[in-house]
Parts: C-alpha cells; structure tokens; sequence
C-alpha cells in the first residue's frame, strides 16, 4: 500500500480539514528497506528531477575516519543500535548503530538508506562511556 507524507486530515480541535487539492506524485513515500551487513547490494530509485538515489541494502565495508585520515574497513558485526533494539538482533545498519570493524568500533554518520554507502567515525574510550550510561540508569 502507498505512503504518503501529508498533514492530518484532522484538526486539533478534531474537526476534518478541507481538502485543498489532490495527492500529487512528490508527496509519496516508500516503505523502509534495511541495511544488513552482507555483499555489498543497491537499489537505484527514481527521485524528483529525473535524479537518482541509491538504496543501500546490504553493505560489508564502511568508510571509517578517525582525526582527519579516512580509510576503509570491513564490518564485523553491529554492537548496538539506539534507533531500534531490534535492529541490533537483525543486523540492521541505519545512523546512529555503533558497529565493529576491523579498526575498532565506529559511529554510523550516514543514512545507508538514503546515500546507498556506510560512512562511520571511529569512537574512542567507547567502552568507558558505556560503562558509565551504565552506572547512570
């Protein structure tokens, strides 16, 4: 079924708001399609202006950079991921999880579902700070 990105058809007050116009082809959205870790994989989708976007759907190497020097590394596993605890069990790479490569743990800086690559900063005393989130709760 379609998705589209509109205001409420309710009213604050919860009275219906006149429709002004009909749904035009710019307001549709698209279902979420996760990024595993795997071979890398791609979907282009066409967008607006005849453009195209890449859709990451699976991806083993992230772009990792650490105090200014970027490189590239292979990732392990994903150790944790704050949008979803689910996510973390399925593998699922969005911005924000924290995944473990070949350098160290890294920081998820890009939206794989909508710049179709993994783009990551490597963090420091990650350990320590988790230890001490821990202690806070």
């Amino acid at each position: 079924m379609t998705q589209w990105i509109m205001k409420s058809k309710r009213k604050p007050t919860g009275g219906l708001v006149v429709k002004r116009g009909k749904k035009k082809k710019h307001q549709r959205g698209r279902d979420f399609l996760p990024a595993h870790i795997g071979a890398r994989k791609a979907r282009a989708v066409r967008t607006k202006g005849g453009n195209e976007k890449r859709i990451a759907l699976n991806a083993e190497v992230a772009n990792v950079s650490t105090k200014g020097k970027t490189s590239k590394a292979k990732i392990l596993s994903i150790v944790e991921n704050p949008a979803d605890s689910q996510f973390t069990r399925r593998s699922i790479i969005t911005k924000g999880a924290v995944i473990e490569t070949e350098i160290g743990l890294a920081r998820v800086t890009s939206r794989p579902g909508q710049h179709g690559f993994v783009n990551a900063v490597l963090l420091e005393n990650y350990q320590e700070k988790a230890a001490v989130r821990g202690k806070k709760k």
